[in-house]
């Protein structure tokens, strides 16, 4: 069964932490591009970081340059998201994504919170 969780939201102060994790499951991942997108509440969801099949390449939104950094483990089928110095606009839920060719698959996502 063809599966994304994420895991490692939260509540976090301004300049905080996070790492969020997803986990995948069904399917060749190592094949696979990932991404991670965010949605705020009442704005459309927008991407934060994409990662290659095999990890050479990296992307992100400015907004969260030299802050976030995605990574990923293909023995361990799983994508992460280090989120570092973290502000109250970063609040959103995170939503694991995976592409290779017509092949779309959507984690159900993480609420992450930063508040004081």
């Amino acid at each position: 069964q063809l599966q994304l969780v994420e895991s490692g939201g939260g509540l976090v102060q301004p300049g905080g932490s996070l790492r969020l994790s997803c986990a995948a499951s069904g399917f060749t991942f190592s094949s696979y591009a990932m991404s991670w997108y965010r949605q705020a509440r009442g704005k459309e969801r927008e991407l934060v970081a994409g990662i290659t099949s095999a990890g050479g390449s990296t992307n992100y939104a400015d907004s969260v340059k030299g802050r976030f950094t995605i990574s990923r483990d293909n023995p361990k089928n799983t994508v992460y998201l280090q989120m570092n110095s973290l502000k109250p606009e970063d609040t959103a839920v995170y939503y694991c994504y995976a592409k290779y060719g017509v092949f779309r698959y959507w984690g159900q996502g993480t609420q992450v919170t930063v508040s004081s």
